[in-house]
């Protein structure tokens, strides 16, 4: 279960908050706010109720709190309860956060009333409890006391942090020109408050504002994916197999960004069945709703209107193709296919370190260690990780989190820590996520009669490995980064690397949740700090570049992102030119011109007996655009001619395939409108009953084999949107 916190923020509101000062152009009150709504709208995004928060003003015009009827506490007004925070809270907090007329109303007394009402909301239950007090200290504070506040503090295990609006911090550097003397006193009196409490923390907000750009990672609580036994042998068959009673953690997890979910104005209600459900809040007067969606199931009935009619989803069955008949399978007899599996967690065998290749993994890093408080687990564990490790090995195992589910197999590896032994698990792929591709080798270059050569113009000279082997040293970000103590250390930790897109669209969301009518802000810059090798580094190896260079005999210039490394005079490469394959035709070993001895004169003409053949030698001798669009015209003639003269359906399958030889070989060509404008006019006459009358089931077959537009996700130069693609297939 998630831990519970409750939060209370303390907001000094005092006429001295409306005040700019220290240069800023923004109000102290609206400066100091950024920290309190970056960390409020992270608690309404979490969207949990164990998260709560309250929110005490200071020094505003009215009292309004539980120890009002004291003398002391006035001028202080508790703005929200502490309860769950949710963007109708937020929104209602954001109309009171405005500077009062008064200077009136004691810090120390807030921090009492906060404590109250964290005392009264958490009682004695289990609960993370902070107070964060925000405040300029203009005004007077009792100091008295303070003393048994802090042990009051302690006592409910309260964190205390106060951050000072321009308060003296000689730790982050900063120190306020002429400050009062009552501002001086006050900073030392809360300083000494937050120093008697456990954690208390006191120091200047500009240090938090200028931490709110840096992510913060969210931590997560160990999630056990696996409770059982580890096996070596079978304990069933024989007493001597391994057997260890074990848990099983995530030890890394895939961080992916929030999703977006579709919401309409709440007035335009539609649909009968909802597939998720939103918390409805009004925001501004305005309340949103979830899209409501409904699905309905048609079936030929020749008897009903229109030719179809409407089926229960309960009447459907399932049912897989097979060649092209629709096979049914009852639910009885699917189970069949299914594999019948019991919880369990087997070593198979173990491999040496050395043959073991990183580009295998298939998913999440886990970790295995044994059970707590089994002593006799935990000695068999630390034997099997001593022993891995001692060999060099590593351990291949069978897993099943669970009885039903899909087996695993993972590779196991030894873990050796001072509090922990244990072993770290990442899956393996089967036979069928294989993929085997041969590559030429690098080092060498085989002729054709089977000769090898070891120097030859596609292979790279010793020169040239030594000037990449120098620049790439000296690219080496290892040692250019700077710790604290000046020393050389990593350029980019792992732990200060951030994926850009998952906390750039958290930012977007805040600052339009927070304010809805201002623009969103630009991207920080700790999440651009390595999207670019620094450029101090790439002009102090320069002389290394320009010897790369001068080594691999570069002619054609770098493009614009790289001519900023002093490249300016070289010639941009020229784009890509349209209508050439992308690979060599291939000539034949004897020399022979075959399409001249088939016949030169026959030279880009398709015939209707050997369509496919003839279109693609007429794409392969193609050399200028008007030979393309020559071929593709000759190729949609004969296609529309074969569903016109066909009888039934006798000629669809040769017409198809001609349609997907066209296409794919205009893909090729880098031609994608010549398809797509001949797909537009081949549905149009087929809608039209042009082409031997009604053939719109020929369509039908056209969208079944997925030969629509050809869309930008298959072409780069295509100009049709996924979302078009879709809209002429149907």
């Amino acid at each position: 279960m998630a831990e519970k916190e409750a939060t209370v923020f303390i907001l000094d509101l005092g006429a001295s908050m409306g005040k700019s000062r220290s240069g800023r152009s923004e109000s102290d009150l609206d400066w100091s706010m950024r920290y309190v709504w970056d960390k409020i709208s992270d608690i309404v995004s979490a969207n949990r109720k164990t998260l709560c928060v309250g929110v005490v003003g200071l020094r505003t015009d009215e009292t309004r709190n539980p120890l009002m009827a004291d003398d002391g506490y006035e001028n202080i007004s508790v703005l929200q309860e502490l309860g769950p925070m949710t963007m109708t809270s937020l929104k209602s907090l954001q109309t009171s956060i405005k500077p009062s007329k008064t200077y009136s109303g004691d810090a120390i007394s807030a921090i009492v009333v906060a404590v109250d009402m964290i005392d009264t909301f958490t009682k004695k239950l289990k609960w993370t409890r902070k107070i964060v007090m925000i405040t300029d200290a203009q005004s007077a504070i009792d100091p008295d006391d303070i003393g048994d506040i802090a042990h009051k503090i302690n006592d409910s295990n309260i964190t205390l942090t106060v951050l000072g609006v321009d308060f003296d911090d000689p730790e982050y550097g900063f120190k306020e020109e002429d400050k009062s003397p009552t501002k001086a006193d006050n900073e030392k009196t809360l300083k000494s408050l937050a120093d008697q409490c456990t954690g208390g923390v006191f120091a200047s907000i500009v240090e938090a504002i200028d931490e709110i750009d840096t992510p913060r990672v969210k931590q997560v609580k160990p999630y056990k994916t696996y409770d059982g036994t580890l096996v070596l042998g079978d304990p069933e068959k024989f007493p001597s197999a391994l057997n260890i009673n074990v848990e099983r953690y995530f030890k890394t997890h895939v961080a992916r960004q929030i999703a977006a979910s579709t919401v309409v104005l709440k007035s335009e209600q539609g649909g009968t069945q909802s597939t998720h459900t939103l918390e409805e809040e009004p925001m501004d007067g305005v309340e949103f709703s979830a899209v409501k969606q409904a699905r309905t199931y048609k079936v030929n009935a020749p008897d009903a209107p229109g030719g179809k009619k409407d089926v229960e989803f309960e009447t459907l069955a399932k049912g897989f193709e097979y060649g092209r008949t629709a096979v049914h399978i009852s639910e009885s007899e699917h189970n069949i296919t299914k594999l019948e599996t019991t919880k369990s967690f087997s070593i198979l065998g173990f491999i040496p370190w050395d043959k073991w290749e990183p580009f295998l993994g298939m998913g999440d890093v886990c970790v295995t260690h044994a059970r707590k408080f089994d002593e006799k687990s935990e000695l068999a564990m630390s034997s099997l990780v001593w022993g891995l490790n001692e060999l060099e090995s590593y351990a291949v195992a069978r897993l099943v989190t669970k009885d039903g589910k899909e087996p695993i197999l993972v590779l196991l590896a030894p873990g050796l820590e001072p509090e922990l032994e244990c072993l770290y698990d990442i899956p393996l792929p089967f036979a069928e996520d294989v993929r085997a591709y041969k590559f030429p080798p690098l080092d060498k270059v085989i002729t054709v009669t089977g000769k090898t050569l070891t120097t030859h113009r596609l292979l790279p000279t010793d020169e040239l490995n030594e000037a990449m082997g120098e620049y790439v040293d000296a690219m080496d970000l290892d040692s250019y980064g700077m710790d604290d103590q000046g020393e050389p250390a990593e350029f980019a930790p792992i732990d200060e690397t951030y994926n850009p897109i998952i906390h750039r669209i958290n930012n977007a969301v805040k600052q339009r949740a927070v304010y809805p009518d201002r623009p969103i802000e630009d991207i920080p810059s700790v999440l651009l700090r390595y999207a670019k090798p620094p450029q101090d580094l790439i002009d102090r190896v320069q002389d290394r570049i320009e010897n790369l260079i001068k080594e691999a005999e570069v002619k054609k210039g770098m493009p614009d992102s790289t001519q900023s490394t002093g490249h300016a005079n070289h010639q941009k490469v020229p784009p890509k030119a349209k209508g050439r394959r992308n690979r060599e035709a291939v000539k034949p070993l004897s020399g022979l011109d075959v399409d001249a001895l088939l016949g030169g004169d026959s030279k880009g003409q398709i015939t209707p007996e050997n369509a496919v053949p003839d279109f693609k030698r007429a794409m392969a001798t193609s050399e200028e655009i008007s030979d393309i669009q020559s071929a593709a015209k000759q190729m949609g003639d004969i296609i529309k001619s074969l569903i016109t003269d066909s009888f039934g359906d006798s000629k669809y399958a040769q017409a198809v395939e001609c349609i997907g030889v066209m296409r794919d070989e205009l893909i090729n060509m880098e031609e994608p409108e010549m398809f797509n404008a001949f797909a537009r006019e081949l549905k149009k006459m087929l809608l039209s009953g042009t082409l031997g009358g009604d053939r719109r089931d020929f369509w039908f077959k056209v969208r079944w084999s997925r030969l629509g537009l050809i869309e930008q996700s298959q072409s780069d130069v295509s100009k049709v949107t996924a979302d078009e693609a879709d809209e002429i297939v149907l």
